[in-house]
């Protein structure tokens, strides 16, 4: 038998990380997930499931630590079906993903306007934007009659170094 599930969507909401009576963390939150198929042809919209994730131990507080609402998460897991009375004494029935993994679905530099990463204290770099295109002159050459590219910002004292881009030595 065979019950893994792994989704990719965005949070609706912050987590809520609760303790259970004897301790142990358990996280909950809510994924909007699009459909790949469906929705309205005519707007372009798609269809979006909302799917309820619970997570536990470290799990549990990773998560509430690190992921807010509106953060893209991949999910890895186990669907779980419960039943459960409501406060009327119907039985009602939820489904749910009970996480073992939760990953980045995006990052928090893609996320901070101006590129800043506000978790490394470090601007963050991005390739240059050589404005050239497919006419004819190879994705990512320059266009002619425009200036060169900045050069790359100079690397903070560490044991790391910006590279050159100097394609010319390239064999193709």
């Amino acid at each position: 038998m065979l019950n893994h599930i792994v989704l990719m969507g965005r949070l609706t909401r912050d987590p809520e990380l609760r303790r259970t009576g004897s301790g142990i963390p358990v996280t909950t939150f809510t994924l909007a997930v699009d459909r790949d198929f469906g929705g309205n042809r005519e707007t372009g919209e798609k269809e979006t499931d909302f799917i309820d994730i619970v997570t536990w131990r470290n799990t549990a507080e990773f998560v509430s630590k690190y992921f807010a609402k509106g953060r893209m998460a991949v999910v890895s897991g186990r669907l779980q079906i419960r039943n459960w009375n409501d406060k009327d004494g119907n039985k009602r029935r939820s489904a749910e993903v009970v996480a073992d993994n939760v990953y980045f679905g995006d990052s928090k530099r893609d996320s901070v306007p101006g590129g800043f990463d506000q978790s490394y204290g470090q601007p963050s770099y991005q390739q240059p934007s050589y404005g050239g295109g497919y006419g004819g002159q190879g994705y990512g050459a320059p266009s002619y009659g425009q200036a060169p590219a900045p050069a790359a910002p100079a690397a903070p004292a560490s044991d790391f170094a910006m590279l050159e881009d100097d394609d010319s030595e390239l064999p193709f």
